[in-house]
């Protein structure tokens, strides 16, 4: 069997852009790939709302992606593949990143994920770089921390593409295959959580070669 990582913040969470609920995990990517995939691999699920890639919230504690990202490495190895999407949340205004600097963060936890020995035979794991959709029309709410960014998260897919190429790692743009709910303008309704699923095993299928 094949261990799957999922590390990501509230889109892979399952945070309901309709009410701020939590879908049930059959309803969240992670938990429709399981499903879709079945028994020859083992999806785990990584996921806290509000995780950046390598900062600390000042909204929320123990958000920083870096610091956990060993110890849930250890936790789960040996993984055959890790999946990172994150980014989202280092879109926050009061961080001031360019979509490039947003990339290079993500390029550091690769970098950690690589040396990490956390793959099969203390090896590397396979990588898969997600990068998110791009915000949509913003809620009230998500205005305060998101509004002036939809640019840069427009930015983000073609700079995550270059981490990828650079790092080695596989690459997924969810702007070619759904869009953020009108909900929030941030997250995924249950309808976008499958469409991120099938975009996902599809790759996943590639990368791990999926035994007849």
């Amino acid at each position: 069997m094949k261990t799957i990582l999922c590390y990501g913040d509230s889109i892979t969470w399952g945070y309901n852009p309709e009410d701020g609920s939590r879908f049930p995990f059959e309803q969240r990517w992670p938990g429709v790939l399981q499903n879709e995939l079945g028994d020859w691999v083992r999806v785990v699920e990584e996921a806290l709302p509000g995780r950046t890639t390598n900062r600390d919230s000042p909204f929320l504690q123990d958000r920083d992606g870096a610091k956990t990202l060993n110890m849930v490495l250890e936790s789960h190895a040996p993984i055959d593949l890790f999946i990172l999407m994150l980014g989202t949340n280092d879109l926050w205004k009061g961080f001031d990143l360019s979509a490039s600097d947003i990339a290079v963060c993500c390029m550091s936890l690769i970098w950690k994920v690589q040396k990490s020995q956390s793959g099969p035979e203390l090896g590397v794991p396979q990588i898969l770089l997600i990068a998110p959709p791009p915000l949509g029309k913003l809620s009230t709410f998500m205005k305060f921390f998101f509004e002036g960014q939809s640019p840069v998260s427009k930015e983000l897919a073609a700079e995550y593409k270059k981490v990828a190429d650079i790092t080695g790692c596989h690459f997924l743009d969810t702007s070619k295959y759904l869009k953020v709910s009108t909900g929030d303008g941030v997250h995924l309704d249950s309808a976008g959580q499958k469409q991120l699923a099938a975009a996902a095993k599809n790759s996943v299928i590639q990368i791990l070669q999926k035994p007849d």
